[in-house]
């Protein structure tokens, strides 16, 4: 998946043009965040490298040091002179970084560019889960607006042992935590009150727990 050129990128590539330099891609822009809560929440607003993601690195006035490479299983890449670098997890700027130090100790003043290719761990990344007690456990990619109910419905719905009222929505931060939310799931589907209808961000996952007998 080829990914457009936006703003501070764009910049960075003017002025690589200037040298000589072209940049060929550009990080993924973040989706927007849909209230203010949410937006305070902690979560990364930067994608991260992810596994299988394709990234090239470009080093000025060294084309026999760039390479185009994708992320192994590990979370690294191999770069030309310096050998393994880790890439997942972490931001473009921070493997770039990286690298123009270690590349310090073998040519003079190094600038370094990492640009994603192919973005093939985003799909991953990107989807809603909903697991327990409803009629298809699902794993639905993102859409912006989407709800609770929406990833439900998606679901099937719930089953005739579920504990709607006991749902949760689970989400994880920004420093590695998990933040819960209880969904009265049961106050949406026949009540109509949305309350507990969140909209659900990517990588959320809903569970629904089954009815103590």
């Amino acid at each position: 998946m080829r990914i457009k050129m936006l703003g501070r990128w764009a910049r960075v590539a003017a002025l690589f043009a200037l040298h000589g330099f072209v940049l060929a891609g550009a990080v993924l822009a973040q989706q927007p965040v849909s209230t203010a809560e949410e937006a305070s929440s902690g979560f990364s607003d930067v994608y991260r490298i992810g596994v299988d993601d394709r990234i090239q690195v470009a080093v000025w006035r060294n084309p026999e040091l760039s390479v185009t490479v994708p992320v192994r299983p590990d979370g690294r890449i191999s770069v030309p002179l310096i050998g393994d670098v880790m890439a997942g997890g972490r931001v473009p700027q921070e493997v770039a970084a990286d690298i123009e130090k270690q590349l310090a100790s073998y040519i003079r003043d190094p600038k370094v560019a990492v640009i994603l290719v192919e973005l093939r761990s985003h799909e991953f990344i990107s989807r809603v889960r909903v697991t327990g007690a409803v009629r298809q456990p699902v794993s639905v990619p993102h859409r912006q607006g989407m709800t609770v109910l929406d990833a439900v419905l998606a679901a099937g719905g719930i089953t005739d042992f579920a504990a709607p009222n006991r749902a949760r929505l689970h989400r994880r931060t920004a420093n590695g935590g998990v933040e819960t939310r209880d969904i009265k799931l049961g106050d949406i589907l026949e009540g109509g009150r949305l309350d507990s209808n969140f909209d659900v961000r990517p990588g959320d996952v809903i569970t629904v727990p089954e009815r103590t007998l």
